[in-house]
C-alpha cells in the first residue's frame, strides 16, 4: 500500500483527489483503454469540461469506488 494521498491533475492544485475521471482518445486509444485523470471537488467540473467538449470523457467516479473496481497489482 502506497503512503501517497492522490492529488488532482489540475495544473498547480495540490489538493487531495476525490474523483477518477476515466477518458479516451479515440484517434490515440483502443475503444476499451481508459486513461485517468484525478479531481479534487474543487476542479472536478473544470476537467470533465476539459475532456468533455473533446469527446474525451467516458465516467466520473469517486476515487474510493474506482479504487475498490480496480484489480490490486500492488
Amino acid at each position: 500500500m502506497s503512503d501517497e494521498t492522490p492529488i488532482c491533475s489540475a495544473k498547480g492544485c495540490r489538493a487531495d483527489a476525490v474523483w477518477v475521471l476515466a477518458w479516451n482518445n479515440p484517434k490515440v486509444h483502443t475503444p476499451e483503454r481508459r486513461k485517468t485523470w484525478l479531481a479534487c471537488d474543487e476542479h472536478r467540473e473544470h476537467l470533465s469540461q476539459f475532456l468533455g467538449v473533446r469527446g474525451f470523457l467516458k465516467d466520473v467516479v469517486l476515487l474510493a469506488e474506482w479504487e475498490s473496481r480496480e484489480p490490486s497489482d500492488s
